[in-house]
C-alpha cells in the first residue's frame, strides 16, 4: 500500500483544533499522525510560523501524511515512531517545550480495509496485526506460542470477552493439529467456540478477540501509559493534551492520569491546613468527554465509540 492509497477520516476533526486552540509561532505534536487529517488542520490554525512534529509507527500513514503535508514545507517534521517514545523525539527535533499535543487512538481505517494487514475478521488473510511492521512479534506468533491460560487473559483483561476460557482452549487444542496462521482460520474458530444463542445476537462473535490480539501484539495500554507520561513531561505551562480513545481500556487510563495531574490538596478535609504541599498540576478543559455529533456518526459509523479529553498544564 503506498502513501496515496492510506486515506482516513480524522474522527472530532474540529472539536480537538478548536479546544486545542493553535496559535501562529506554536510547537505541536501529532502523536498519531494517520493520514494527516488533524495535523493539516493545526497548521493551518497556526500559520504562518507555527510548526508540527508527527509521530507514526506505520510507514504507509506516514507516507501518506508527507504527501499531503508537503505544501507546509520546514513547519512539519515527521518521525517513525512510536508515540511512546514522544518525548525523546521532542527532544531530538528541538521542539521542547510544547503548545499542545494530540492522541488519536486505534486502528486507521486503511489498517483494517487493507486484508494483509491482518487486523480485521472480514478479510482471509495472514494473523498479523503488527502496526509497526518492523516488529517481529504477530498475532500468529501469540495465538501459536503462548499457553492456554495467557491466552484466556488477553481475551478477558483486552477484550473483556466472556468466553475467554473456551476460546483459549479451542485455540490450543486446534493448534496442536495444525497452526492458525490466517484470520479466517481464527474468526472461524472463535465462532465454533462459543454458544450458539451468543453467536446469533450482537456483533461479530470475533470482534473482542480480535481488538484483544491487536492489543496485545501492539503493547497499546503500555505504549499509552509511556506516551501520556511522557507528553505531559513536554508540555508548556498552558499546553493542551487532547487524547480521543475508541474503548472503556483507553479511556479508563486517560481518565486517571489527568484526574491524577488535576488533583491538587489531599488532606483530610478535617484539616486547619493543608500540610501535603500538593498543587494541581494541571485543569481539565472538557469536564466530560466530548463524543462525535450524530451527522458524524453516520457519515463515519467507526467515530462512534470515540471520547475526547483535553486537559491544560499549569
Amino acid at each position: 500500500m503506498n502513501g496515496l492509497s492510506f486515506v482516513h477520516v480524522s474522527v472530532l476533526l474540529e472539536e480537538t483544533v478548536d479546544l486545542m486552540a493553535p496559535r501562529d509561532g506554536g510547537r505541536y505534536v501529532d502523536c498519531t499522525l494517520g493520514g494527516g487529517g488533524h495535523a493539516q488542520r493545526m497548521l493551518e490554525r497556526s500559520a504562518p510560523s507555527g510548526r508540527l512534529l508527527g509521530l507514526d509507527q506505520d510507514e504507509a500513514a506516514l507516507g501518506a501524511a508527507a504527501a499531503r503535508l508537503a505544501s507546509f514545507g520546514d513547519r512539519v517534521v515527521l518521525m517513525r515512531e512510536n508515540f511512546r517514545r514522544v518525548a525523546r523525539c521532542v527532544a531530538e527535533a528541538g521542539f521542547h517545550p510544547v503548545d499542545g499535543i494530540v492522541f488519536d487512538l486505534g486502528v486507521s481505517s486503511p489498517q483494517f480495509d487493507v486484508g494483509e494487514r491482518g487486523f480485521s475478521y472480514r478479510h482471509d488473510a495472514p494473523l498479523d496485526m503488527r502496526m509497526d511492521r518492523r516488529q517481529v512479534r504477530t498475532a500468529a506468533d501469540v495465538v501459536n506460542e503462548a499457553s492456554e491460560e495467557e491466552l484466556s487473559r488477553i481475551f478477558w483483561e483486552y477484550g473483556e470477552e466472556k468466553f475467554s476460557r473456551r476460546i483459549a482452549r479451542e485455540i490450543v487444542r486446534r493448534r496442536a493439529v495444525e497452526g492458525i496462521t490466517t484470520t479466517g482460520q481464527l474468526a472461524d474458530l472463535i465462532r465454533d467456540a462459543i454458544p450458539a444463542p451468543a453467536r446469533r445476537t450482537g456483533p461479530h462473535p470475533a470482534r473482542r478477540v480480535f481488538q484483544a490480539l491487536r492489543i496485545a501484539v501492539n503493547d497499546e495500554l503500555g505504549a499509552l501509559e509511556e506516551g501520556l507520561e511522557g507528553a505531559f513531561s513536554v508540555l508548556a505551562p498552558g499546553g493542551r493534551l487532547a487524547v480521543i480513545t475508541f474503548h472503556s481500556l483507553e479511556d479508563r487510563i486517560v481518565k486517571r492520569r489527568f484526574a491524577a495531574w488535576c488533583q491538587g490538596c489531599v488532606c483530610p478535609p478535617d484539616f486547619p491546613v493543608c500540610t501535603c504541599g500538593r498543587t494541581a498540576q494541571a485543569r481539565l478543559v472538557t469536564k466530560r468527554a466530548v463524543t462525535p455529533s450524530a451527522r458524524e456518526t453516520e457519515a463515519n459509523p467507526r467515530a462512534r465509540s470515540a471520547k475526547l479529553r483535553v486537559l491544560e498544564r499549569l
